[in-house]
């Protein structure tokens, strides 16, 4: 598997970036290749006096480079410049990529209502599943809230096609998933899912499909605003990460992300991990 990290060099993505367990758990995963991507804006302008802003971002890669390759990763470097989102996007699709990286410093002062602009404009477009890798915030030496990305999972579902496609990541995150949490809210008046059965028989359905491969599996049935129960969810059964799918209603999904996803990216503890849907050709 190939992966894009992405990076904008701070203290932040070097504690991504350089944990050992991270790298351990990608590794798990079946992640060979990390194509580590820093994208200089495009309003951070070239001849800034005195200041060689891709000649530091180079010297800065090939630090990080070496800390990855010395933990057996395959590993290439990219300095672009450009939009951060469109850049590591184009980037995803050139290496034909199986997921991307981001770091976020997590939830915002703002009641919890902002992220970074690149990871929101990531969640949004991405034609690959993302990783949202929470970093902690209001310090000078930042770690990862969660270390080992995938043991715990919380996995989201509307039981849509799209939120089917999210739970095949299961079928690589099994060799470092422990523990599996399968959440389903029910709003009140809108109509069951499609499909035989009612949703704690499907639920019990894919739990037998992630016990075949040894995992722990919780069942929650909830009724409510999605978004705000399934973050419930998450502050009750504390995951490592949210597994959710990001569902696409029209042409103008790569603009508009749901908004359960994007509050769910907004406002989650831990990591949180969006499979887009299907590209369209």
């Amino acid at each position: 598997m190939k992966a894009v990290y992405a990076t904008d060099l701070s203290a932040a993505s070097e504690a991504a970036i350089e944990t050992e367990t991270c790298l351990d758990c990608l590794g798990r995963i079946g992640v060979e290749e990390l194509h580590l991507v820093t994208v200089v804006p495009d309003n951070v302008h070239a001849g800034t006096p005195g200041i060689d802003h891709e000649k530091r971002r180079r010297r800065a890669l090939r630090r990080y480079q070496q800390s990855i390759e010395d933990a057996g990763f395959d590993v290439e470097t990219y300095v672009v410049r450009g939009t951060p989102h469109r850049r590591i996007n184009g980037i995803a699709e050139m290496i034909d990529a199986d997921m991307s990286i981001v770091g976020s410093r997590g939830k915002s002062p703002l009641e919890n209502r902002l992220i970074g602009s690149t990871t929101r404009n990531l969640a949004r477009t991405s034609v690959v599943p993302l990783l949202v890798n929470r970093i902690e915030r209001d310090t000078d030496e930042p770690e990862l809230v969660e270390k080992h990305l995938f043991e715990r999972m919380l996995y989201a579902t509307d039981f849509s096609g799209n939120a089917d496609r999210a739970f095949e990541a299961f079928s690589y995150l099994r060799h470092a998933t422990q523990e599996a949490t399968l959440v389903h809210v029910q709003t009140p008046g809108s109509p069951g899912p499609d499909g035989d059965g009612d949703p704690e028989q499907r639920l019990a359905e894919l739990a037998d499909r992630l016990e075949e491969w040894e995992m722990d599996v919780t069942i929650d049935i909830r009724e409510g605003s999605p978004a705000d129960e399934i973050l419930a969810a998450e502050t009750a059964h504390e995951p490592t990460t949210t597994l959710v799918g990001s569902r696409g209603q029209s042409r103008l999904r790569r603009l508009l992300l749901g908004s359960v996803s994007e509050s769910i990216v907004a406002n989650a503890a831990g990591n949180v991990f969006i499979v887009p849907p299907n590209r369209i050709v």
